[in-house]
């Protein structure tokens, strides 16, 4: 990635960390930049009018421009255009997390999380990276979207990294499940990668591309409604895959 546009991008996420007014030697510091970069990132960015100056030496803020434009391109995503209303649908009728990702080569990264209303919840970020490939359940679907003699040599020989006490750490075992995974077209993960917690994730292909959506929530909500949320889960699925 560009120099400049990395550190643009870490400006915009740190105003959005602090929530509050940054100084350019509070920018610098927090960045661990020099304070002539600093200015220089911070001069460009009030010229075109994303940050304001509240006062002399009273710090920099984000205007509401950059809400605006991200509202704009929000409102015509085209992913979200056509999944949108359907996984909107999923989340209301299960009150679970729901989310889609996006596979690019041998990750996955999340464009749309839906909320629960319960205070209990799993949750990813857009933007977000899926967090293992082999114990999560997007994570497990991706896997199942690739050509089976690919798996050896992206697992490695193991033992797999444990991210709890059921983590399948066997790279045969875990290819053996990826099989039946893609078969059956949904992966399921049991508290591999976050204790009680339960997730789902099925796929379609869209402009062919590889598509996953997770239904995702504490183990003891979800386990007693699983049937219903797979049948529902690759139905979604199967109705977003079509042209």
């Amino acid at each position: 990635m560009s120099k400049i546009v990395k550190r643009t991008l870490d400006f915009i996420e740190l105003f959005a960390e602090e929530k509050r007014p940054l100084s350019l030697s509070d920018i610098s510091r927090l960045l661990d930049i020099p304070m002539s970069s600093c200015f220089d990132v911070v001069q460009s960015l009030q010229e075109r009018g994303y940050i304001y100056e509240l006062g002399h030496r009273a710090g920099f803020y984000p205007t509401a421009r950059l809400t605006e434009l991200a509202a704009v391109i929000s409102q015509h995503d085209p992913v979200s255009l056509r999944a949108g209303l359907k996984l909107r649908d999923l989340r209301d009728e299960f009150d679970e997390s729901v989310s889609l990702a996006r596979s690019a080569g041998p990750q996955v990264t999340y464009l749309l999380v839906l909320e629960p209303s319960h205070p209990l919840r799993f949750l990813v970020r857009v933007g977000d990276h899926a967090r293992s490939l082999h114990a999560t359940s997007v994570g497990k679907a991706l896997l199942a979207t690739l050509p089976p003699e690919d798996l050896p040599d992206l697992l490695g020989p193991g033992p797999l990294e444990p991210l709890t006490e059921k983590t399948q750490t066997d790279p045969a075992k875990l290819i053996a499940e990826i099989e039946e995974t893609r078969a059956r077209g949904y992966a399921i993960n049991r508290e591999e990668s976050v204790p009680t917690a339960t997730t789902v994730t099925g796929w379609f292909t869209w402009h062919r591309s590889e598509y996953f959506v997770t239904v995702a929530g504490p183990t003891f909500r979800v386990e007693p409604k699983l049937e219903a949320i797979i049948a529902r889960l690759t139905e979604v699925c199967s109705s977003l895959g079509q042209p």
